[in-house]
């Protein structure tokens, strides 16, 4: 294990994270607001801690798989502690878990709150909120990747230990220029909406805290009824944008590069926008009866759907009190989650239907026991080792699921609150259903479920593997291994 590789990626990590403090302090000064100067000292200190810790060199600069993963999953627990403590130190969370599990919901872009008056909040904190969405959405390790020039090679891993979904590949031959030509496009998409939520008639400060938490999937509101008291055109902006993070961005780079009908033929986001329709259809005839209008009832399906496969968690309406085909195809949706490569979280629909396609292989075999059939997904043949990480991960899925839900369980709180609540975390939703649906929240857990969900968070934005390897024993003994022989002058 390079830990000195590792340790210079978390010092980068947290100088660059103490740097963007500087945004929630400067809207602090505009709102004349005194909690912003929390901003300025905790910034402070972690630029000073994180350049102290990325100043000496790394013995090597070529760092692996574990060492991309370790890196990652250090470093997103590094952010949430630093970016915690604003929130703590202010007093406005006062209590520490509550601050950490409200910063882990953010980074991940989960949406989960457990603040029941986010109102409350000062412009700063609720700026800071919202940005650590935008931030978390399509990584924080991209983001150093695309601005910062680190020395060595195999710089793949870390964005593949960070981005979500099964696999990750180049757009361009060098990494650096992939982690730039996603986030321009992650950037101007994020522009696009807040200049749409500014024609709507939207405030500054609610368009850009709104397109953070839509352009991340996170969720997190700055009002106590999310995206209720907004207009329908301001809903229905939301509503596509949502929709179209979720999208896989090799699709977007396709389109750039003037390759439309490679874009369109793309199966994962066909199979996506078809989910996304077959769904809002489903609850339309299901909510048929609720008194709305026609109109109405199709802008609530179709922003609940956006919002809960693409994970990003807003509300129009309170999802709740629907009927219980509708609220059952909404947590459907929950599992499925969005394209690989995107902002979102769950499952992903790639794995969906690499799982789907492999039921049918087998099932063919018992009909044909000695035929050969190969699963393919855009025309191409999917390799052995990549069905071994996706059934391998769906196993570890389930059983880190089960456990969860388990754990939190102990607080002797309903069956689908405790279902939902880990559902919701694990896939980085943000609401679920009865006590932390959209007009709940999750303080009606104890300290110890909060962390066992903070730890869904974590798991599920980071596709489970990397923070699992943090309590995989193997992994300390080489770095404790390594060190003894260095400290006997071994090489």
């Amino acid at each position: 294990m390079n830990t000195s590789i590792v340790r210079r990626v978390l010092g980068w990590l947290l100088a660059l994270e103490g740097a963007f403090m500087l945004l929630p302090f400067v809207v602090g000064l505009i709102y004349r607001e005194d909690n912003t100067w929390y901003f300025l000292g905790v910034g402070l200190a972690a630029v000073l801690l994180g350049l102290a810790l990325a100043y000496k060199k790394a013995v090597s600069t070529v760092f692996y798989m574990r060492e991309g993963c370790i890196a990652t999953a250090l470093g997103w627990i590094e952010l949430s502690f630093f970016g915690c403590l604003p929130f703590y130190l202010s007093g406005e969370i006062p209590r520490f878990t509550d601050a950490m599990f409200e910063t882990v919901s953010g980074f991940t872009t989960t949406g989960a709150s457990i603040l029941s008056d986010v109102e409350s909040l000062s412009h700063c904190m609720l700026f800071w909120r919202s940005f650590t969405h935008w931030l978390g959405g399509m990584g924080v390790l991209v983001f150093l990747l695309a601005v910062v020039q680190l020395p060595g090679g195999s710089h793949m891993n870390l964005m593949k230990a960070e981005s979500p979904g099964p696999s990750v590949g180049k757009l361009r031959p060098k990494v650096r220029q992939t982690a730039r030509i996603l986030y321009v496009i992650y950037f101007v998409m994020t522009v696009i909406e807040v200049i749409l939520l500014l024609a709507g008639g939207m405030q500054l400060f609610d368009a850009l805290t709104t397109s953070f938490g839509t352009a991340g999937t996170g969720g997190f509101g700055i009002k106590n009824d999310s995206m209720a008291g907004y207009s329908p055109y301001l809903q229905w902006v939301v509503t596509v944008f949502m929709a179209l993070f979720g999208v896989n961005f090799n699709f977007y780079y396709l389109l750039l590069l003037r390759r439309v009908r490679d874009a369109f033929s793309m199966e994962e986001v066909r199979t996506y926008f078809f989910i996304i329709g077959a769904a809002i259809c489903i609850l339309m005839w299901d909510l048929r009866g609720d008194g709305l209008a026609l109109a109405d009832t199709l802008r609530n399906a179709a922003f609940q759907v956006s919002s809960i496969i693409t994970t990003t968690g807003f509300a129009t309406t309170n999802f709740n009190s629907w009927p219980q085909t509708s609220r059952t195809v909404l947590v459907i949706l929950m599992f499925i989650g969005a394209c690989a490569g995107s902002t979102g979280g769950g499952i992903k629909v790639s794995r969906i239907i690499v799982m789907f396609r492999t039921m049918i292989k087998e099932l063919g075999s018992y009909i044909h026991p000695k035929s050969i059939r190969k699963i393919e997904m855009d025309g191409k043949v999917i390799e052995h080792e990549v069905l071994r990480g996706i059934n391998v991960f769906f196993v570890t899925y389930m059983l880190i699921f089960s456990l969860s839900v388990l754990a939190v369980s102990i607080d002797g709180l309903d069956m689908v609150t405790n279902f939902t609540s880990v559902a919701a975390t694990f896939n980085n939703i943000g609401p679920g259903l009865e006590l932390v649906g959209p007009s709940g929240n999750f303080s009606v857990f104890s300290p110890v479920s909060k962390w066992v969900l903070m730890f869904d968070m974590l798991a599920g934005r980071l596709e489970v593997f990397p923070m699992l390897l943090l309590f995989y024993p193997p992994c300390w003994k080489n770095i404790l291994r390594h060190r003894a022989a260095v400290a006997r002058g071994v090489h």
